[in-house]
């Protein structure tokens, strides 16, 4: 038996399923003392679920991440009762919670329009307030894309990621030996030993076309964005889905789903992939096995076995490469220690840059302050 585990490390900065915003809702207008005119209400932050977003292009459009409402319109002659300031709209992406920077839950986003009230603008000046206005709220919101596991298996039909799923967790998916048996996405638990606990996520399978909404087509691929990491899963002997459709070889699966994630959405690229080769306990399994390992580290060699429209524009660089076999458990338990290997490194890796963050923020606010018990000689 071949037993492969490569690892490439590689910074996989461009996926962001979390961000931390500066919103500040608008100062009110000035009251008109004289008059008894009342300042126009400062504008407030919102945060609005939005089609197409995500929170990778919030960050690359606002890379200052700081939203604040418009000033309220000061009182006048001409206008006693001065106009509301502008408000500022956050636009995000649907399936996410918003949270104060302390944890409290500020609302969540689950269908496209929806929208949370983040930061109230400050009153007008008026009559109560001795026409001075008062300032709106200033705070720091946490946006995080709510996930459904840490890891989604990403497979065509038949190619055993219910059987797999079974294998890896307690979880009891139908399993048959056609080829849509898994409609919705079942969740299961990976256990270890420590009381870890990780979820997996058994994906409708996809077909070719899927980017099209072919199959599942976007219900599917809505799901692989609310996961951490990638499992594909390929049968090693290859599949066919029906006696009209094209035989596939691993490879050739590997680089379909490929352009399939790629062409719905290329920032799916960007997430951490692992790869399981299944059914290893088949005839002729190692020399498939054999093959797709030649074939994956010289990808570009073996391409053309790919219609053009095909074949990704980005290679994908697999974690870990693990032959397995649901059916006997060949792997499983190597496969679940990589699992918790590659999601450990991430989270580590997130917090060594978030307390570089906090720590940058530090010192940026040191410098800022004044140095008291100084003075100049006059």
């Amino acid at each position: 038996m071949v037993h492969i585990s490569r690892i490439c490390w590689r910074k996989y900065g461009n996926f962001v399923d979390n961000l931390r915003l500066y919103v500040r809702g608008g100062c009110g207008g000035m009251g008109l003392p004289r008059l008894g005119g009342q300042g126009g209400k400062g504008g407030d932050v919102w945060v609005t679920a939005t089609k197409d977003m995500t929170l990778k292009k919030i960050k690359d459009k606002y890379p200052q991440k700081r939203f604040s409402g418009a000033v309220g319109v000061n009182s006048s002659i001409r206008a006693l009762r001065g106009e509301k300031g502008e408000d500022e709209e956050i636009c995000a992406p649907v399936g996410i919670t918003v949270t104060s920077d302390d944890g409290r839950l500020l609302g969540e986003l689950n269908a496209e329009g929806e929208r949370v009230l983040v930061a109230k603008g400050g009153r007008g000046g008026s009559l109560h307030s001795a026409f001075h206005p008062s300032k709106g709220q200033v705070k720091h919101i946490r946006l995080d894309l709510k996930l459904i596991a840490d890891l989604g298996m990403v497979g065509f039909p038949n190619a055993g990621k219910s059987s797999l799923l079974s294998a890896l967790s307690h979880a009891t998916p139908q399993v048959a030996n056609y080829a849509f048996t898994t409609v919705k996405p079942e969740i299961g638990k990976l256990m270890y030993t420590d009381h870890k606990q990780i979820s997996l996520a058994d994906l409708p399978g996809l077909i070719e076309g899927a980017h099209l909404n072919k199959g599942m087509g976007h219900k599917f691929l809505k799901h692989v964005e609310r996961t951490k990491q990638l499992l594909f899963v390929v049968d090693v002997c290859g599949f066919q889905l029906a006696s009209k459709t094209p035989f596939r070889s691993a490879f050739e699966a590997v680089q379909l789903l490929t352009r399939e994630l790629e062409l719905y959405k290329e920032e799916l690229l960007c997430k951490p992939a692992l790869l399981a080769v299944n059914k290893m306990d088949l005839p002729d399994a190692e020399d498939r096995l054999a093959e797709l390992q030649e074939q994956l580290e010289n990808p570009h060699e073996f391409l053309h076995l790919l219609p053009p429209d095909m074949v990704p524009t980005k290679q994908l660089t697999f974690r870990h490469v693990v032959p397995v076999s649901a059916c006997s458990g060949l792997g499983t338990d190597r496969l679940k220690a990589l699992v918790r290997d590659s999601l450990d490194w991430d989270a580590t890796e997130a917090d060594e840059s978030g307390h570089r963050d906090r720590l940058q923020a530090l010192r940026k606010t040191a410098t800022m302050m004044p140095v008291w018990g100084k003075s100049s000689a006059l």
